[in-house]
């Protein structure tokens, strides 16, 4: 007999259809007459056991405990879920082989394997599990991927990456959020504070933005645009460039700050002849953006369409298990598999037919230009993981939400994109000298959109200017210099974060760390949270009170800044945190083990508590909720994230002594 153990119901079913033969539903398995049986999770199953599970008295909030490590971990089944684990358990003992369909990511690998762990299957058959990768759930992809079984052995660096993870979360959340929420109490604060390794770090960027707009203090600045004529009576504008002996009247940005030194410059070079000394044009073919990841997708719909970035991934989610529309969207990778090119004409065909179906031109009017033998970076399987980028799938459509369909077009345009010109475009940069000094004028002309047809709003944005078009110009081409102007101009403050620059800054929090040694070996790539949990940590920190929208801008409330000026600075930069996604990914790719991340943690551990332990938080005082019971024991809480779709990855209710469990 082989046992198939699907992450979801939804994705058992679609496995059972792939199939061969006639499936005959049981109590929680689809059994077939060949041996083959399919069985489900139903998001996790089994949870971190809480701290009282290791002594009761942990039960008690009190600093004496802290900080709380587990000798031996301990997996608990999660509620209402013991029938479904009962029949794995039986399941399980009567294979012969174990083939796990966990989803394609971290999460999902670990999902299958602690089950497995916790019904103590015997070594030799768990060590022959074979691996089912399915990131399509249309019936061809899933019957594909049969074809395709790989060992599980293989897939062990993933799953121990993801138990590092959910353990450091563990000790890191459990341990800070009750030291910090004892000392809130002391001061007068009703409820939790919560502390995780990656919401602490998103609020303190908020609240550190919100800060600096506070701060802000606008100061004028001076530019110099003179106005220069050709010999045919043809002008155009150019900027002064202070030199080096300027700057004493520079800030930082090279911006002057003196009125007197720039009515001078007007006064020296107005009606002075004038010569063009250096001219660069460069022609740029610019490819056209990748396919989507999950992040990428959540940012473009939320500047698109303000959706959120919880609202994208429900929706995405959707499309996934429902409509089959699109291929897994709990993605990190903007690359595909080079075998996928040759489905190049049946997805292309697929979209036509499905957004003809619903009356949807949007951001897909190719303006028949698509090229299906034109093959872009996106195909590269040097840079694609246990999951590709987020592409439609090969079935047509007829019926989608509005939300759906806002999303299923987002994933259609980068698609499409990939088999479009490129966008053409000749970038001049003219310098002039006038009496020694330095101006210059910058244009971009494009001369084929090509996919840039697909991105109007973009286009629009970088195209629009109110300077004059520059003249053919030549080196040494003599000018003449009309009245120049001194033009007043005031620093702007920060701008808020929305959804789509908080998630641009989680992904590439490098730009955020302080630590120069750390910034350097930090890739782009390395964020804070995974693509599958940013948006359930934002939506969280809404839910706990800690964030406020206003329109499309993110704030922090009062809460979440008392909080983060209360903390340790090291609590609330994203240095730590970065580092643990680092060496995550490093346990993931063999080039780190388990105890690389657990023991430098477990050993920083009681420092931090006992650092928090002397916080007097006082702008926390006559804030929060009050607690529906007595503080320290159990009470029902709402669900941290919200609805959860039917099929989404299960995660454990928040409750004062797990409330930190989500980073």
């Amino acid at each position: 007999m082989r046992l198939f153990i699907a992450e979801k119901p939804s994705l058992a079913r679609a496995i059972a259809d792939a199939l061969p033969g006639t499936a005959r539903k049981e109590t929680g398995c689809f059994r077939f007459a060949s041996g083959d049986v399919v069985s489900w999770c139903i998001g996790h199953l089994l949870e971190q056991a809480d701290p009282d599970a290791y002594d009761p008295a942990f039960k008690r909030w009190s600093h004496d405990h802290l900080p709380i490590i587990p000798k031996q971990w301990q997996w608990v089944p999660r509620k209402q879920v013991g029938a479904q684990l009962s029949a794995l358990r039986k399941l399980v003992k009567e294979a012969d082989q174990l083939v796990h369909a966990g989803d394609p990511d971290r999460e999902g690998q670990l999902l299958v394997d602690e089950v497995i762990a916790y019904l103590k299957v015997p070594a030799a058959k768990k060590a022959a599990t074979q691996r089912l990768l399915i990131a399509d759930l249309n019936q061809a992809a899933i019957e594909r991927s049969l074809r395709q079984l790989k060992p599980n052995a293989d897939f062990q660096p993933l799953s121990t990456s993801a138990l590092a993870r959910s353990r450091a979360d563990w000790l890191y959340g459990i341990n800070l959020t009750r030291a910090m929420t004892l000392q809130g109490k002391a001061a007068g604060y009703q409820g939790v504070l919560s502390i995780g390794r990656v919401q602490t770090p998103v609020l303190g960027l908020v609240v550190g933005r919100d800060d600096s707009i506070e701060a802000f203090v606008s100061k004028p600045f001076y530019e110099v645009i003179a106005l220069l004529e050709t010999e045919q009576g043809e002008r155009f504008n150019a900027k002064w460039v202070p030199s080096e002996a300027c700057e004493p009247w520079l800030d930082e940005q090279g911006r002057n700050l003196s009125q007197p030194l720039a009515q001078n410059v007007v006064q020296r070079v107005s009606f002075k002849p004038a010569s063009v000394s250096r001219l660069e044009q460069k022609t740029i073919n610019q490819p056209a953006p990748l396919p989507h990841s999950l992040s990428s997708l959540q940012m473009d719909a939320n500047r698109a369409f303000g959706m959120s970035a919880q609202q994208v991934l429900d929706t995405a989610q959707s499309l996934y298990e429902t409509h089959k529309a699109i291929t897994y969207p709990r993605s990190d990778s903007r690359h595909l598999p080079a075998e996928h090119f040759a489905e190049a004409t049946a997805v292309t065909k697929a979209i036509e037919t499905s957004l003809t179906n619903l009356n949807h031109s949007g951001f897909t009017d190719t303006g028949g230009r698509l090229n299906l033998k034109q093959k872009s970076k996106a195909w590269n399987d040097a840079k694609v993981g246990a999951h590709h980028a987020i592409i439609p799938t090969q079935r047509s459509l007829t019926r989608l939400n509005a939300d759906e369909l806002k999303v299923y077009s987002l994933v259609c345009r980068n698609y499409l994109a990939q088999f479009m010109p490129v966008w053409k475009k000749l970038d001049t940069k003219v310098d002039v000298t006038i009496e020694n000094g330095l101006f210059r004028a910058c244009q971009t002309d494009t001369h084929d959109l090509g996919w840039k047809a697909l991105f109007p709003s973009a286009r629009n944005t970088e195209e629009a200017t109110t300077a004059p078009p520059l003249p053919a110009l030549k080196e040494s081409q003599p000018l003449q210099s009309l009245q120049a102007e001194c033009m007043e101009k005031h620093t702007t403050p920060p701008k808020p974060f929305t959804e789509a620059t908080l998630l641009a800054a989680m992904t590439g929090i490098s730009r955020f760390v302080s630590d120069a040694t750390l910034k350097s070996i930090l890739k782009e790539t390395d964020g804070l949270g995974t693509e599958a949990t940013r948006a359930g940590i934002i939506e969280l920190l809404f839910k706990r009170d800690f964030l406020q929208r206003q329109g499309k801008n993110i704030h922090a409330t009062q809460a979440g800044k008392a909080l983060i000026h209360a903390l340790p600075e090291r609590i609330t930069q994203p240095d730590l945190t970065a580092r643990w996604e680092s060496v995550l990914g490093d346990i993931a790719s063999k080039k780190a083990r388990y105890d690389d991340l657990m023991k430098p943690l477990e050993q920083g551990l009681t420092e931090l508590c006992g650092q928090l332990r002397t916080l007097v938080p006082t702008g926390l005082a006559g804030l929060g909720r009050k607690p529906g019971k007595a503080f320290g024991r159990k009470r029902k809480a709402k669900q941290a994230v919200g609805p959860k779709k039917a099929g989404a990855r299960s995660k454990p209710k928040p409750t004062p002594k797990s409330h930190s469990r989500s980073h």
